[in-house]
């Protein structure tokens, strides 16, 4: 399945139920999880890369804040 990542994360900028404070949690979550895989030695699964790249787009189209 391949996943337009700037077609979502206008989509989720543009959507009013996530708020600024859920892309920031979510971010930092995500970016947890990679950090503990990466200190394990294991690969960190090419998703959730994307899903830091998507929700780091959806974060900056909402500007500052």
């Amino acid at each position: 399945m391949k996943i337009d990542i700037e077609a979502l994360s206008a989509k989720l900028a543009a959507d009013p139920r996530i708020s600024d404070y859920d892309f920031w949690r979510s971010l930092k979550n995500l970016n947890n999880e990679i950090f503990q895989i990466a200190n394990s030695n294991e690969p960190i699964p090419f998703d959730m890369l994307r899903w830091r790249a998507i929700l780091k787009q959806a974060r900056s189209k909402r500007g500052p804040g």
